[in-house]
This record gives structure tokens, C-alpha cells and sequence, in this order.
């Protein structure tokens, strides 16, 4: 402490756990911008998971299902995962059979660019199904 009061500089703590605890001297100030820098770089190289969705009807025609498919395709390719869900409005809720029948189809369409994450599941109005990209 003596020496670090010489210089003029702080004694700062590297790890506390180590026997005898590890110190350096230096600018405390420097030390901490240089730590934010490097969390920074860290942060930066993560990848981030972007999620697409396609949202169909129950009697989706086949011309827009077509136009979707070829949405979704794009997505998974630039690696993107897809949200793919059936809302029912009103009385369509009779028709869960067929939302689950045109994600199902979606499904095995897309089969060579992505795999599914999650079958197609009933929530409340929406039936949702996820399809994750197949790695390069």
C-alpha cells in the first residue's frame, strides 16, 4: 500500500480467492474502462437469435400458403428461426384440425432447410409450431 501511495497510484484487488489474494498496482480508473471495453467485445461476438413468423389462417388458400412457404424458406436460410402459427378467429376454432394439418405440411415442405423445434401446439386462439435452421 505504501509503494502504490509512492506512485501515486490505487492497489487494486485482482482475486480475492487466491492465497495470498493476487493485487496490482495501477489506475483504478483505466483498470474499470479497460473491463466495461473487454464485457463490451465479449458481448458483441454473441450471436443473437432472430425469430420469423408466418402467420396462416385455417382455410389458408393454396396460392398464399405457396407465397408463405417461400417467406419462410428465405428465413431459415439466412438462419433465422421461424414462428409458424394458425390463428382461429371466431367460430374457425372448429377448424384445429385443419391449422394442424397446414403446419404439419409446412413442416415437411421445409424439411431439407430447417428441423422442428416444437410440433404444433394449441394456445389459447393460436396454434403455434417452431422450425429452427439446419446448421451450415
Amino acid at each position: 500500500m505504501a509503494l502504490a501511495e509512492e506512485l501515486e497510484l490505487d492497489l487494486v484487488e485482482i482475486s480475492p480467492k487466491a492465497s495470498p489474494p493476487v493485487c496490482k498496482i495501477l489506475e483504478y480508473k483505466k483498470f474499470l474502462y479497460e473491463q466495461k471495453k473487454r464485457e463490451k467485445a465479449l458481448k458483441s461476438k454473441a450471436t443473437k437469435v432472430i425469430i420469423k413468423e408466418i402467420r396462416f389462417g385455417p382455410q389458408t388458400d393454396e396460392h398464399d400458403y405457396d407465397f408463405k412457404r417461400k417467406h419462410a424458406e428465405k428465413f431459415l436460410k439466412e438462419g433465422a428461426k421461424l414462428k409458424a402459427f394458425v390463428f382461429f378467429k371466431g367460430r374457425s376454432i372448429v377448424f384445429k384440425e385443419q391449422g394442424q394439418i397446414l403446419l404439419l405440411r409446412l413442416a415437411q415442405d421445409l424439411e431439407e432447410f430447417g428441423k422442428v423445434e416444437q410440433l404444433p401446439k394449441l394456445e389459447g386462439k393460436r396454434m403455434t409450431m417452431f422450425i429452427s435452421p439446419k446448421k451450415k
